[in-house]
């Protein structure tokens, strides 16, 4: 989930896994065919409708044996998909654009989160309310293309990124914000938000509490980005074996979306048996900020919304950073998306009986113990 970086060298080596035999490039035994789904982080309740497709056995009904490989700090998904070691990879949509304009052959086939789950955080008594407000901070952020909203924000408020705040590199963590290092924090809704929320306030001795902090919400300022999407190999979606996996593939994880969403508690529990290092309040916590960034889904979940890309595509292109660069040089071309397969996935899921809009879902009302436990 946090990097950018797609060497053009390492692009140009790219090649589809397929051979003559199977032109997809997955493997099929006694009906069976074998996916592998590159995840952008470690196992956590961000990957919940995978984990809980493969547990449940939702791809084992569309006739997939799915095989979720776990991300990591060194890992590119976008990267891992284009040179053909992943059948699929989670990705979100302008680092993987910027993969794309480097050369990587890679389409969105999937927009499960439609709405963003960055937050840039501070301490109450900072007086950061708004973009405008970073004006002379500290201003951490993890970089590796996890800062284009924040960018994005400080534009539209009229700062310059690389002028009118002093950029620290963050740790995946919060210590920074907690220690004064800075004076706000990049953080996700669903995981370094809630580390605030279990740690101990030295001047109470009691957990911090959502008064403590002010939030920037780029949803709300205007300059989210979309996030969490599914991606395939676009050489490959001319082959009918892979568009049919294609739909297989984004059936099943539409039914354990919709599963995590009824049972938050049943996919926290698969989670963490997973093999997660975050507690089991923690993961419950993520999952539930997880699921109101997919719910409710009013055309369907997976869809790609054409105005959520066109905004992700003019701030990738109109947004410098520190440097004086921006995402994207040009726009992506037409096969940069397709909703061809969600919509026939989501033919399929509904017909099925899956709820795949959501309009019921509430959010739970989530306790956090001290350090996640």
């Amino acid at each position: 989930m946090r990097r950018l970086a797609l060497p053009l060298a390492a692009l140009l080596l790219i090649s589809a896994c397929g051979t003559a035999d199977d032109p997809g490039g997955t493997s099929t035994k006694d009906g069976v065919t074998t996916v592998k789904l590159q995840l952008q982080w470690f196992y956590q309740a961000q990957f919940a409708g995978y984990i809980a497709a493969v547990e449940k056995g939702f791809y084992t009904e569309q006739g997939l044996k799915v095989e979720l490989l776990e991300g990591g700090v060194d890992i590119v998904p976008q990267t891992v998909l284009a040179q053909g070691r992943a059948d699929y990879a989670v990705a979100w949509v302008p680092k993987a654009l910027a993969s794309r304009e480097q050369g990587a052959q890679i389409t969105d086939v999937g927009q499960f989160f439609a709405r963003s789950g960055s937050y840039q955080v501070s301490f109450a008594n900072k007086g950061i309310n708004s973009p405008g407000d970073l004006k002379g901070k500290k201003v951490g952020n993890w970089g590796f293309g996890n800062e284009f909203e924040l960018f994005a924000g400080m534009t539209k408020a009229g700062l310059d990124p690389g002028k009118d705040v002093t950029l620290v590199q963050q740790q995946f963590d919060m210590q920074a914000l907690l220690r004064g290092d800075i004076d706000a924090a990049q953080a996700m809704s669903y995981n370094e938000y809630a580390q605030l929320l279990e740690a101990t306030n030295p001047a109470t001795g009691k957990l911090y509490t959502p008064a403590d902090f002010t939030v920037i919400d780029w949803n709300k300022v205007g300059t989210a980005m979309l996030q969490d999407a599914v991606w395939a190999s676009t050489e490959r979606l001319k082959d009918k074996s892979y568009q049919d996996t294609t739909v297989k593939f984004l059936a099943g994880t539409i039914k354990g979306w919709a599963f995590c969403r009824d049972n938050a508690e049943a996919c926290r529990d698969l989670v963490v048996a997973k093999g997660s290092k975050l507690g089991a309040s923690h993961q419950l916590w993520q999952m539930n900020e997880t699921s109101k960034l997919i719910w409710p889904s009013t055309k369907g979940i997976g869809l790609v919304d054409e105005a959520d890309w066109q905004r992700t595509v003019d701030l990738s292109m109109s947004t410098k950073n520190q440097d004086g660069k921006t995402v994207l040089t040009k726009k992506p071309d037409g096969t940069a998306y397709t909703n061809e397969y969600v919509q026939k996935a989501l033919d399929q899921a509904k017909s099925a009986g899956v709820d795949v809009q959501g309009a019921g879902f509430t959010p739970k009302q989530v306790t956090l113990n001290a350090g996640g436990a």
